[in-house]
């Protein structure tokens, strides 16, 4: 199989591949529901050296760099309260941690989480964290420019491998909120 995007040795459906991915992933894509099937959700296997978005966009395909999106884990906190949510920005944006994540959260202030938080909650890698198979109470905020994006690479929970997805199959994920102006 050919992916959709970039120029990959490797490209098979997730589904197929359920073994190559974390058991949070494997587990999304094993009850996925909703319009688009799941195998749709293409993984690719990618160098865990070069996952890194600029090194990896100049190795598999420079026009992989406006179709990149990167997921990361904030925290947001008011009177106590912490309430953890992934953010899902195209990789040539940052989330707006301080204006649209806080506003959405209804927090005093948020933050980026960190890397033990961010890993050990969701049992991904550091640089590999995706929004398919989060903790469910979690929202995800998706970018709206990233849900109107065709097909986009994103993690797949590990450093190797990436996952190659509908724009608007990010946006039915559980817990999804499509925001404009996440990225900026």
């Amino acid at each position: 199989m050919r992916a959709p995007i970039g120029s990959f040795d490797s490209a098979r459906p997730a589904p197929e591949i359920l073994d190559l991915l974390v058991a949070p992933v494997a587990d999304a894509v094993r009850n996925w529901t909703g319009d688009i099937p799941a195998d749709q959700l293409i993984h690719v296997d990618t160098d865990p050296a070069i996952a890194d978005t600029a090194v990896f966009v100049a190795h598999y395909g420079e026009e992989l760099t406006r179709v990149s999106a990167n997921c990361v884990v904030v925290a947001g906190k008011r009177g106590g309260e912490t309430t953890l949510a992934a953010c899902l920005v195209l990789s040539t944006d940052r989330v707006d941690v301080n204006g649209a994540v806080r506003k959405q959260l209804g927090a005093r202030k948020a933050s980026f989480a960190p890397h033990d938080t961010a890993t050990g909650l969701t049992g991904m890698e550091y640089g590999g964290i995706t929004p398919i198979g989060l903790p469910a109470e979690w929202p995800v905020l998706v970018d709206a420019a990233v849900a109107d994006t065709p097909w986009v690479l994103i993690g797949s929970g590990l450093r190797r491998g990436k996952l190659i997805v509908p724009g608007k199959a990010l946006a039915t994920l559980p817990g999804a909120v499509v925001l404009e102006g996440l990225g900026i």
